[in-house]
């Protein structure tokens, strides 16, 4: 079994930054891609950014690009996810998720496990 636990949400003013953690425990994560995903109220769940199993090639939704980047440490078996120039429309639950394989994909159905979220939210 594989469990992530993200932290680092909260409140945050417009132009603001947060900076998002997923720990990975259980069974290796290294061989696998790592993603981000948020889902707004009465929204449907939205990737956000995936970074491969190497962390040598990245994708990022529009709607974040130049303002996020994903980052993975192996060692530590953790992954990051910076959020700067924070607009109130970034405000979602943020989950963290592992892909069922190495390559970076933007399909949530490609992700087999998942943590709880952390709620972050962004004041206008």
């Amino acid at each position: 079994q594989v469990q992530l636990v993200e932290s680092g949400g909260g409140l945050v003013q417009a132009g603001g930054s947060l900076r998002l953690s997923c720990a990975a425990s259980g069974r290796a994560s290294s061989a696998y891609a790592m993603a981000w995903f948020r889902q707004a109220p009465g929204k449907e769940r939205e990737f956000v950014a995936v970074i491969n199993w190497s962390g040598s090639s990245t994708l990022y939704a529009d709607s974040v690009k130049g303002r996020v980047t994903i980052a993975r440490d192996t060692a530590k078996n953790t992954v990051t996810l910076q959020m700067n120039s924070l607009k109130p429309e970034d405000t979602a639950v943020y989950y963290c998720a592992r892909g069922r394989v190495g390559g970076p994909s933007r399909d949530y159905s490609l992700y087999d496990y998942w943590g709880q979220g952390t709620q972050v939210t962004v004041s206008s």
